[in-house]
C-alpha cells in the first residue's frame, strides 16, 4: 500500500489554518496577500496560527510580486525575525534575468533559515530550464521540496513533465519531493498518484467561494477523502 499522501493547503490566517487542519491537511503554506501570488506574512499572523494549530507550517519568503528577489538584506532580516518567533520551515524561490535560480539570493536566505528545511516553490515553472535549475540548487541544505504545476500555465500543460520529473527521483537534482500544485484538480490525483507523487497543494480549491472567503473544512476534507482512496 503506498504511504499516505501530504496535503499542504494555502493558509492566509488563523481561521483559514483551523479550518484546513480540520479538513485533514498535513501541512499549511502560510502567506498573505494573494494579489501579489503571495507574500509573506507577518510575524504575529504566524504566532497566531502556530498557537491555533499542530501541523507543519511553511512561511513563505517573498516581498514583491514575481520572482526577484528584491531586497535580499530585508528578505533575510525577515527569515530571522520568523526563526527567532518559532518558524522552522520556509518556501522560497527566485529567478535572476535569464531565467535561471539567483542562487546568491537564494543562499543568502537559506543562510538566514540557519538549516530549517524548506521548498524551492513556483518559480520553476517560469525556469529557462528547469533541470538546469535544479542541478544549481542540489547542494543548498535543507532544499527538501519543490512546488510545482509542471508549467507556467498549471498542472494540465506540465503534466508530462511532472510525470518525467517523478520518473527521475534520486536521480542528482531530483532528489527533493515534488509537491504538485497550480491549476491542480481532483481528476489529476489518480494519475499523479499512480506516477508516485505524493504530495499535493491547494489554495482556491479549498475556497469554493474564492479567495475572499476562508478555507472551507469540507472543501479540504474532500481532498483529504480522494487522496487517501488515489
Amino acid at each position: 500500500m503506498s504511504k499516505r499522501a501530504l496535503l499542504e493547503v494555502i493558509a492566509l490566517d488563523a481561521e483559514d489554518a483551523v479550518a484546513a487542519q480540520a479538513g485533514g491537511a498535513d501541512r499549511l503554506e502560510l502567506v498573505t496577500d494573494m494579489a501579489a501570488d503571495g507574500l509573506t506574512p507577518s510575524v504575529a499572523t504566524f504566532t497566531e496560527i502556530r498557537s491555533r494549530v499542530d501541523i507543519a507550517l511553511r512561511v513563505m519568503l517573498r516581498l514583491a510580486d514575481g520572482f526577484a528577489a528584491g531586497d535580499v538584506d530585508a528578505l533575510a532580516r525577515r527569515a530571522r525575525e520568523l526563526r527567532d518567533a518559532g518558524a522552522d520551515e520556509f518556501v522560497i524561490g527566485f529567478l535572476d534575468e535569464a531565467g535561471g535560480a539567483d542562487v546568491a539570493a537564494v543562499d543568502a536566505v537559506v543562510e538566514a533559515i540557519d538549516g530549517c528545511r524548506w521548498t524551492f516553490h513556483r518559480a520553476i515553472d517560469r525556469a529557462a530550464d528547469r533541470d538546469a535549475l535544479r542541478k544549481q540548487l542540489a547542494d543548498l541544505p535543507g532544499l527538501d521540496t519543490y512546488l510545482t504545476a509542471g508549467a507556467a500555465a498549471g498542472v494540465d500543460e506540465g503534466l508530462p513533465t511532472l510525470l518525467a520529473e517523478a520518473a527521475r527521483s534520486g536521480e542528482p537534482g531530483y532528489e527533493p519531493r515534488i509537491l504538485v500544485g497550480g491549476g491542480l484538480r481532483l481528476d489529476h490525483v489518480p494519475q499523479l498518484r499512480a506516477a508516485g507523487l505524493d504530495a499535493f497543494h491547494i489554495g482556491g480549491a479549498a475556497r469554493p467561494d474564492g479567495w475572499d472567503a476562508p478555507v472551507s473544512a469540507d472543501a479540504v476534507a474532500v481532498w483529504r477523502r480522494t487522496l487517501d482512496s488515489a
